[in-house]
């Protein structure tokens, strides 16, 4: 043997077609294209992503057992409507996470790291003038994700990327509520940052997750979203036997 079972370097394995169909719908509903408590019919959701409907089939009994799509007994599959309570308990763990990804990045933060920063925050600010949400949302949390990468805490950025994509989810319908705002709050956290100022970046980021959190809860009260249904159970029609 040439090399022990423990030193062998693991190839990485192409993504198989079910793993490609849940994350396609995965960015459907991330990005608000499938809207929550949206029917989900996989013969649509199969044309639209040019697959069979069994990975799709696959995927949709997947993103269910991860809190994505809610399943209903006799109507099929709907986009989960998270309660009030989801989003804040997960929008409160995200603030905790990224406050210390904050104070641990104005410690170690190199030059380059504060440069690709300000490169990602005027690509942000771009996004909001074109008034392009899509792109807004999705530089927000490349910054995000960046910020947390330049904490240098590798246990930290694990835990933070686990909640990144639902976080996007929530992010999305209040972005242009935020509008500019964000894009100043996030300028002024990348000065405390540069500045090697812990506490101050610790500070503007737990403010600027709680302004998140407030505009999300604020939408959701001014547009409640009402779970699918629940399905209706028939009753089978009595037979009477002819006397």
């Amino acid at each position: 043997m040439l090399v022990s079972d423990r030193a062998t370097a693991k190839i990485p394995r192409p993504a198989t077609l079910r793993e490609s169909v849940i994350e396609a719908i995965q960015e459907l509903i991330v990005s608000r294209q499938l809207k929550p408590g949206q029917h989900l019919v996989e013969s649509e959701l199969a044309e639209l992503l040019g697959v069979s409907r069994q990975p799709v089939r696959e995927a949709l009994q997947q993103l269910s057992t991860e809190g994505w799509v809610d399943l209903h007994p006799g109507q099929g599959a709907f986009v989960h409507v998270p309660t009030l309570e989801e989003a804040d308990q997960l929008l409160a763990v995200r603030a905790l996470l990224e406050t210390e990804s904050a104070r641990l990045a104005a410690q170690n933060a190199d030059a380059e790291g504060v440069k690709r920063l300000r490169e990602l925050c005027a690509r942000g600010i771009a996004a909001v003038e074109a008034d392009d949400v899509e792109a807004a949302v999705a530089t927000n949390s490349e910054l995000h994700a960046l910020v947390t990468a330049l904490s240098g805490n590798k246990v930290l950025a694990e835990l933070a990327a686990q909640v990144a994509r639902r976080v996007r989810w929530y992010h999305t319908p209040v972005a242009r509520q935020r509008g500019m705002t964000s894009w100043q709050e996030h300028a002024a956290l990348i000065d405390a940052i540069e500045a090697g100022d812990a506490a101050r970046a610790a500070q503007i980021m737990r403010e600027h997750t709680e302004h998140t959190r407030a505009s999300y809860m604020e939408q959701r009260a001014a547009e409640p979203v009402e779970p699918a249904p629940k399905p209706v159970r028939r009753r089978r029609p009595r037979v009477v036997s002819e006397s």
